[in-house]
């Protein structure tokens, strides 16, 4: 039985069982679909006290072998990536396996002709283009460890992330395309780097011929770098324990964590996954609409597909232009099979009606996905009857940027699904759920943490220079376990996840920490404090409420908002500004100074019937001042 492809419930049953019982000889018999330069490793070393978890140690590879070399003699004029524009009036590309792998072995030359080798960091800063997707696998390609930020990050955010692991290079563009928008690119990289002296290398893509400034024996054109260079470039080897990348997550203290993923585990388990989860075959057409500064570009648009020979589309744009019927425009060119998507795309589309979904074929849809936080009933049966016309499974996939791949999810049709449910955990994936005492909750419809008991190929191997950090965060809530920070309940076997457990925001699909935002909003000269908590959104899922108490004098309201959105944007990015800001005269705080979180939860959700024991609050009466204040 082939347990690498599955596609019967039987088959599934049986993976489960083969993995539970022999997890050794099961990832191993996995990991034997892919090419290895050398085979003879030990399967698994893991102790999760440390923590340390090591996966086919000694084994040697190149992920981008795996993504390329290896498909070429067969498959080389498959199409491997096709990149829409932004505008529907410029010309897509398509690039085989062949010119894909060419591509990469160009970029892999140039950033050695720039004195980058294995071990380096790369940060990557660009828009959906098909560089970015090249330089990823360039800098895999040599052995080089990428850090992508999302292109959306401001100055600011760049520097601490390129500073926190010390980059010796970034890959950009001149500016980028966004709906109707130009935005700025090269100009944000070069504010970023006025504070970061690792930087010896700038590579310029050129996208939109916006006017830039490019500052001699620091910065290089791509277009023109490239023309000085092979085509061909050999793969770096690489111990399966080797960085791949670093990926900065937000998490409930102020500083962003760089979770480090390694080249052997990451590549087993995200080939298994999206093989499985997608029911991926060959011919197919497979879209994900994220970008690939977050987690899902990266193991969804990018490694995933590419490990399994797919055909994976890369769009530059937004969902809603030039109208609100561009996602399905687009699957309709294509005849796109799998499509992957955020709840937080699917409820903006909902609010703009029916008529443009309803107007395209979608014949060619075979699995429907949502990713990035729970997706709620009416999201769901939206999807499922107007977009996927009641005959596509919906994979409601659950997973994290500490995962790396796909945990708990639907499998195409093989396995039951139910709307605002995940579904069940993929083969070797062993989750539970702990009340407060760390006991396993066995019944159903109880509410516990969601926490992992058995390591996985794909999960984190630390936080970047901080491992102690990563013990605290994920290993020392409950001794012997991965905690995820979610909270969960299940039904019939099926896991519903019901949100974040700790200080952690999930907008949109993006995690942001309170104390991350906070620290950006006292930044302003108008605030003295502030405290930032989530509350339902009908589009966002969760949207940001911030509760501010000001310096003494007068100031309007309207300066007071213009003062804290730009802390934001400017400390974090757009993405992250708040929705609703409440100017507090004082805030709910313990007699030891601790600020009652759930209390403004209750404000900020509108609930503010029982606000519970507040026998510990300094002074009672501020709650009663915010309810009055309340937006």
């Amino acid at each position: 039985m082939n347990l690498f492809e599955l596609s019967t419930r039987k088959e599934y049953n049986t993976a489960c069982k083969n993995a539970a019982e022999n997890p050794e000889i099961f990832w191993d018999d996995i990991a034997s679909h892919y090419h290895w330069q050398k085979k003879g490793f030990k399967t698994l070393d893991w102790d999760f006290k440390e923590p340390k978890i090591n996966w086919f140690q000694g084994g040697k590879l190149n992920i981008t072998e795996n993504c390329l070399d290896r498909h070429l003699k067969i498959n080389g004029e498959t199409i491997a990536l096709i990149w829409e524009p932004n505008n529907p009036e410029e010309s897509e590309i398509r690039m085989t396996y062949n010119e894909l792998h060419i591509a990469v072995c160009k970029f892999s030359n140039v950033l050695k002709s720039q004195g980058i080798n294995k071990g380096d960091r790369v940060a990557i800063y660009m828009p959906m283009i098909p560089e970015l997707t090249v330089g990823v696998l360039a800098c895999a390609r040599i052995g080089a460890i990428h850090s992508v930020v999302f292109a959306g990050f401001s100055s600011q955010a760049l520097a601490e992330r390129i500073n926190d692991s010390t980059c010796c290079a970034v890959l950009t563009s001149d500016g980028m395309y966004r709906g109707s928008k130009n935005l700025a690119v090269k100009t944000t990289v070069d504010e970023a780097l006025t504070s970061c002296p690792s930087i010896k290398t700038v590579v310029v893509v050129k996208r939109d011929n916006s006017d830039i400034q490019m500052m001699a024996n620091r910065d290089i054109w791509y277009h023109e770098a490239e023309l000085n260079v092979s085509d061909y470039c050999p793969a770096e080897p690489m111990d399966s324990e080797d960085m791949l990348f670093i990926l900065y997550t937000s998490g409930s203290t102020g500083k962003p964590k760089g979770i480090v993923h390694t080249c052997g585990g990451y590549m087993v388990y995200v080939g298994y996954s999206f093989k499985n989860v997608f029911q991926y075959r060959k011919g197919d057409i497979y879209w994900c609409t994220a970008d690939v500064g977050w987690i899902t570009g990266h193991s969804y648009i990018i490694y995933g597909p590419l490990l399994n020979c797919a055909t994976t589309l890369i769009f530059e744009g937004i969902p809603t232009w030039p109208n609100a019927g561009r996602f399905w425009e687009i699957c309709d060119k294509y005849s796109v099979n799998q499509f992957y998507t955020a709840p937080t795309a699917i409820r903006s589309l909902m609010a703009l009606g029916n008529k443009w979904v309803e107007s395209a074929s979608l014949k060619t849809l075979k699995v429907i996905g949502s990713v990035g936080e729970p997706i709620n009933k009416e999201a769901w049966d939206w999807y499922e009857k107007l977009v996927g016309r009641s005959n596509c499974p919906i994979v409601d996939t659950w997973w994290q940027t500490e995962t790396g791949g796909i945990m708990i999810s639907g499998l195409g049709d093989i396995n039951e699904q139910r709307a605002t449910f995940a579904g069940l955990p993929l083969p070797g994936i062993h989750p539970v759920i702990l009340d407060v005492n760390g006991i396993e909750i066995s019944d159903d419809g109880i509410e516990g943490h969601l926490c992992i008991k058995f390591p996985w190929p794909s999960m984190l191997r630390t936080i970047y220079g901080d491992n102690q950090r990563c013990k605290h965060v994920y290993f020392s809530n409950y001794d012997g376990y991965y905690f995820t920070g979610d909270g969960a309940k299940r039904e019939d076997g099926m896991f519903r996840i019901v949100g974040r457990v700790d200080d952690v925001l999930n907008v949109s699909g993006h995690r942001f920490g309170t104390a991350e935002i906070e620290n950006a909003i006292n930044s302003s000269t108008l605030v003295t404090e502030s405290a930032v908590v989530g509350y339902p959104h009908p589009v966002k899922g969760q949207g940001i409420y911030a509760f501010i108490s000001l310096e003494t004098g007068n100031h309007s309201e309207k300066d007071v908002n213009i003062s804290v959105i730009s802390a934001v944007v400017e400390s974090i990015g757009h993405i992250a500004k708040p929705d609703i800001i409440q100017i507090a005269q004082g805030l709910p705080k313990t007699r030891s100074g601790k600020i009652m979180r759930r209390i403004l939860r209750k404000i900020a959700e509108g609930n503010t019937e029982d606000m519970g024991d507040t026998s510990t609050l300094l002074d009672p009466s501020v709650i009663d001042s915010l309810i009055q204040g309340k937006k």
